[in-house]
């Protein structure tokens, strides 16, 4: 133990009440002293602070009445100031009623504004507006300090501490020769060129950390570099700098014409096309998606041959079953009969998964060169760090392949209907579960477009045993399977009374569906859907007119990329689908994404007419007509609505040419490449 130097002795015990230290270093108050002490009034406790010579804040009365007289005040300040101290004792411990002045309230100080045209003022004038915040561009905050010593790595480190310290320091020798010689003799637009001492250990430590991601050559990729550099002249060091510095500037500016701003709240955009429906119709040919070339992105334009299918069936028996799952990437074996043993569908036991998709995270806005982590969506953990975070009973997978599709069931193209009178567009939406057969259907939706009627709205049982029906976005549970009624086209969608989901009605197959589908269509009506050729595949379908929204708004980065159905809808019209509520993800409403891809139709064909419209297109009596200059005789025998000879909108000038919807709102506008950020995917 230590003497006791009285270093507390005058501050008191915070345990004061309860402390039993017979020797306690903390100040102790006698209770009995205490009581007697008389209480310090607020006006005592001003008059303390204005003796360390602080300064009072200026006192504001409710009630005029209630201020003092000059001379009433000034006699009392006199009075107590040539009081003796003994009566000034007596009279702190007479009762006297507290002042207005010790109880109410005190005013702030008065705001100091800045000075204008010469003269300052304390409060802003009513003629002038106290300015709002406005977004500040991002400031470029200084590097982190780092000291010449290897980082820590998440994987097994490739060598031991002192192999990567004495490579590190030979590599950082090389940046600082460099350095200096270019400080030496670099001209006043080369100073920017030269790189500070702590850039230089960053670098270092940069080039070092990337090479140490491949353990097998890691040692070679470092003494590499560090040859390269020895054997660079200024010349080349020089040209290497001015590259980067380049790079550098050129994400500040995009970075400073992106600076985030707080979007505001705003109700939904209502979509005002300024066309009737007939002429909207009329104009919607501008918008055809053509899909000849799209057949490597899944696009099936021809009905597979019995020869194709043959192939795959081949191929189906060389694999004996041995399939990958598409959620963890493990091989496992599918078994459509069932095991004999224990009667199970697939091998490799449940399934360990994140079902978010990955993501770059943004950068801090105090560290705009940080290193961007790939994270999960679902969970937030970062890739490498976990093997998943949802857990399934069965491994699943799905088939793209076109002649695997049509092995299960073969492809058909739409065929003619004498029966179907309405050319009005329909809007349709599936919905896939996974089976012993890949990705099915499992239910389809069709919509009336441009007004949204549903058409039907059913269920799909599909041909292969059920693995999982992929709940969470596909909005299908097996509550709604197993007490689903058969569906009769005379008995309409009955709404469930617990919620405002209805009880939807099944089909025996995904054959029935599509004739369920066939009986709304012929091979003229326009097909609307977003990523179309998933429920094309998924019905078995080919129809040769179709608006794909997916491709209507194309995702910066090009195809394979798509920009997903709720970020459209986001984005353009301030809706909000496929949301969680009350915290359960009750998954996708495929009447709702019908609908939902049929109004950005709507919106592109709005863009659409207004960019005709700045051409000096018109619609005069019905018919649209072109500039004055195209102006030409009505081609006799043409339908309602359509010209030709240049007299209107042709059917041959609607689909003249590929059709860029350009906007201010960015629909269907194809950006650059530099527009692009890492890992934007579809949703």
């Amino acid at each position: 133990m230590f003497t006791a130097k009285g270093l507390f002795s005058a501050v008191v015990c915070p345990y004061q009440e309860t402390c039993t230290l017979p020797k306690c270093i903390f100040k102790h108050l006698d209770p009995k002293s205490k009581a007697s002490q008389p209480a310090i009034t607020i006006s005592d406790q001003l008059s303390a602070k204005d003796d360390h010579g602080s300064q009072r804040k200026r006192q504001k009365l409710n009630d005029e009445s209630e201020r003092p007289s000059s001379t009433a005040e000034a006699s009392t300040v006199d009075k107590e100031t040539v009081q003796p101290p003994a009566l000034r004792s007596k009279a702190i411990e007479k009762p006297h009623k507290k002042s207005f002045a010790a109880t109410r309230e005190i005013s702030p100080p008065p705001l100091k504004r800045k000075a204008v045209n010469g003269a300052s003022s304390s409060a802003p004038s009513q003629s002038q507006k106290v300015p709002t915040s406005t977004p500040k561009a991002p400031v470029k905050a200084p590097l982190k300090k780092e000291g010449l010593n290897p980082r820590a790595l998440k994987i097994p480190s490739p060598a031991s501490h002192d192999m990567r310290f004495r490579l590190l320091k030979a590599l950082h020798t090389e940046f600082v020769r460099l350095n200096s010689e270019l400080a030496k003799d670099a001209k006043d637009d080369e100073q920017k060129l030269v790189l500070s001492d702590q850039e230089l250990i960053t670098r270092a430590l940069d080039l070092e950390e990337v090479a140490a991601g491949s353990q097998s050559v890691y040692s070679n990729l470092v003494k590499n570099k560090i040859l390269t550099y020895k054997r660079m002249s200024m010349k080349q060091w020089v040209d290497e700098r001015t590259k980067e510095v380049a790079q550098e500037e050129a994400k500040e500016a995009a970075l400073k014409a992106t600076a985030p701003i707080v979007k505001p709240t705003e109700p939904p955009k209502v979509i005002e096309t300024g066309l009737t429906i007939q002429e909207e119709l009329t104009l919607l040919h501008r918008l055809y998606t053509p899909i000849s070339g799209l057949s490597s992105h899944g696009y099936v334009t021809t009905v597979p041959t019995e020869a194709d299918i043959q192939i795959a069936k081949q191929g189906i028996e060389a694999a004996k079953g041995w399939e990958v799952c598409d959620r963890c990437k493990t091989r496992f074996e599918v078994f459509p009969g069932r095991r004999e043993e224990d009667g199970a569908l697939t091998s490799g036991g449940k399934c360990t998964y994140h079902f978010g998709k990955p993501y770059w995270q943004d950068r801090p806005s105090s560290e705009p060169k940080a290193k961007r982590e790939k994270k999960y969506r679902c969970c937030g953990e970062s890739m490498g760090d976990s093997t998943g975070c949802t857990h399934s009973e069965n491994h699943v997978f799905k088939i793209t392949e076109v002649k695997r599709l049509a092995a299960i069931l073969n492809f058909e193209k739409t065929p003619e209907n004498l029966e179907k009178v309405s050319e009005r567009p329909v809007c349709i939406d599936g919905e896939m579960g996974y089976t012993v057969y890949g990705l099915e259907l499992i239910r389809l939706t069709a919509t009336t477009w441009p007004t949204g009627a549903p058409l039907f709205d059913v269920l799909v049982r599909p041909m292969g045993p059920i693995l999982d029906l992929n709940s969470r976005y596909s909005g299908v549970w097996p509550k709604d399977m197993a007490s689903a009624l058969p569906w009769t086209a005379s008995v309409p969608d009955e709404p469930s009374s617990s919620s405002s989901k209805p009880n939807l009605r099944i089909v025996d197959s995904p054959a029935e569906a599509r004739t369920l589908l066939f009986s709304h269509l012929s091979p003229s009506t326009p097909l609307i859907g977003h990523g179309l050729e998933n429920d094309l595949n998924a019905i078995r379908m080919i129809h040769p007119v179709i608006i794909d929204t997916a491709l209507l708004y194309p995702h910066k980065a090009g195809l394979p990329y798509r920009n997903g159905l709720k970020a459209l809808m986001s984005t353009h019209l301030n809706r909000h689908i496929q949301v969680v509520v009350d915290g359960k993800m009750e998954g996708h409403d495929s009447k709702e994404d019908a609908n939902a891809a049929g109004d950005l139709v709507r919106l592109a064909l709005a863009n659409e007419w207004k960019k005709m419209s700045r051409e000096g297109w018109a619609v005069r009596d019905g018919e649209f007509r072109p500039p004055s200059s195209r102006e030409g005789p009505a081609v006799p025998g043409a339908p309602s609505g359509l010209r030709g000879g240049g007299g209107g909108l042709s059917v041959e000038m609607l689909e003249e040419g590929p059709i860029k919807i350009l906007s201010v709102d960015g629909a269907g506008r194809k950006r650059d490449r530099s527009e692009m950020e890492d890992g934007e995917v579809d949703d």
